[in-house]
């Protein structure tokens, strides 16, 4: 009777095509809404304060030695003679942040890299001129508020985190974005440009500004990443149709220049993005595959984009997990440093650059005011996934860095914060029913009467 059924639904016409449907939009409105990346830091923080010890295992502890060791000595036996060095070294933390994290910086580059196409952000450089002045008052303005605060409430040993609060969270900032200002707003392209050219400042202070203290750069062995750089564009000269040779031959040629200089090794597809061939021109950032735009993806670069995105976006969740597992009691004065940095120090920044831009001649873009430029400021302080990677690298120690990340971590306060403000100042795109506002414009009302 089952199987009748079975083969009875498989017969109904457009019924597999719906479930196919169903299931693409469900993947999709995960991706789209950072679900993976949010689970990934609730699991993480209840099980860091519940679980301390167990975490902690499951983290940092080699692959080998959780599957392995139990066994071994319930029968009286060591491990160290049984796993090769590597199967020491691959623990959770390492596989997440060392080589999972090659492919969402990857995705940052090609960004970047579409960017600088014609009809991009940066394509021609005075379209950019004002949310680039944006994005050099984005880094300022939190690294001033840090060093001011730190001065005056902080501690010497807190300073390397200056670079914490400089990056914006992309995919965070343009959910917020659009859920405010409603789907194609100029502002989203702006603030979108902005996380864009804060992420490549980003990914050049982690490369230069935090250097591994346990092991100096050896600069001789960050020369592989010349004949991956070369192979790459080797391969580009010979028109290959196809992203994964660039990734797995090139890819891996930098990560092993990168890795063995102690540099850092989830940098390694930046030097290799520019080189996979691309569209003619900036096809937007998430853009679908659809329209006459269609073949336009059916390029290398593209395509790498589209195999990969869900792969990252639902990887973010053991990212989250891998780095988010702070301890409540952990939160000190370098905590509200770093989120006051990132919620003052970007609102402050970026607006004012940005405002004296616009005064010395360069325009925001049409449609856009002073209060989207306020609101979509705000929004640039969700600085969690790169921020979370950079207090892991800023610090050793595993108290202070637990403090830092639980700054990172309480920057998703700039949304509901956003939307506050969008409402106050009458930009918002979404009802919203806030009693304090309701008040103030039923007491005008009876005013007016």
């Amino acid at each position: 009777e089952a199987t009748a059924s079975s083969q009875k639904d498989n017969c109904i016409p457009g019924k597999n095509m719906t479930d196919s449907t169903n299931q693409k939009g469900v993947v999709r409105f995960l991706s789209e809404y950072s679900v993976p990346l949010i689970a990934g830091v609730v699991v993480a923080m209840v099980t860091a304060n519940y679980l301390p010890s167990w975490y902690d295992h499951i983290v940092h502890s080699a692959v080998y030695d959780l599957f392995h060791a139990p066994a071994e000595h319930a029968h009286g036996h060591g491990h160290d003679h049984h796993a090769s060095p590597w199967e020491h070294y691959l623990s959770l933390h390492f596989l997440v942040n060392d080589i999972f994290m090659v492919l969402f910086f990857g995705v940052a580059a090609k960004e970047i890299t579409e960017a600088c196409l014609p009809g991009g952000a940066l394509n021609p450089p005075s379209k950019a001129i004002n949310p680039l002045c944006g994005t050099i008052g984005g880094v300022l303005g939190p690294v001033a508020v840090f060093f001011g605060l730190n001065a005056i409430v902080g501690q010497s040993d807190w300073t390397n985190g200056w670079g914490i609060p400089t990056a914006t969270d992309i995919a965070l900032a343009w959910l917020v974005a659009k859920l405010i200002f409603g789907k194609g707003h100029p502002a989203i392209s702006f603030l979108l440009l902005l996380a864009v050219a804060d992420d490549a400042i980003g990914l050049g202070i982690i490369a230069f500004a935090y250097p591994d203290p346990a092991h100096p750069t050896e600069w001789a062995n960050a020369l592989w990443i010349l004949p991956g750089m070369g192979t790459a564009l080797m391969l580009r000269k010979c028109k290959l149709a196809s992203w994964i040779p660039y990734v797995a031959i090139c890819g891996t040629l930098c990560w092993w220049g990168l890795f063995s200089a102690h540099l850092h090794p989830a940098l390694a597809l930046v030097f290799v993005v520019p080189f996979i061939p691309g569209p003619n021109y900036d096809l937007g950032l998430y853009a679908e595959y659809v329209g006459d735009d269609a073949s336009e993806h059916n390029t290398p670069l593209e395509q790498f984009e589209h195999a990969t995105r869900h792969v990252v976006d639902f990887g973010l969740f053991f990212f989250a997990f891998a780095n988010a597992g702070v301890s409540l009691q952990g939160v000190s004065g370098l905590t509200f440093i770093v989120l006051a940095s990132l919620l003052v120090g970007k609102t402050l920044g970026i607006t004012g650059f940005s405002y004296l831009a616009a005064k010395a001649g360069f325009r925001l873009p049409l449609g856009m005011n002073l209060s989207h430029l306020v609101v979509a400021s705000v929004i640039a302080g969700l600085g969690l996934t790169v921020a979370l990677f950079v207090s892991g690298q800023a610090f050793t120690d595993s108290g202070v860095q637990g403090a830092a990340k639980m700054g990172a971590l309480l920057s998703v306060l700039a949304g509901p914060i956003a939307l506050v403000v969008a409402v106050a100042l009458g930009v918002a795109n979404v009802k919203v029913k806030l009693p304090l506002f309701a008040v103030a414009k039923k007491s005008k009302a009876n005013v007016g009467a």
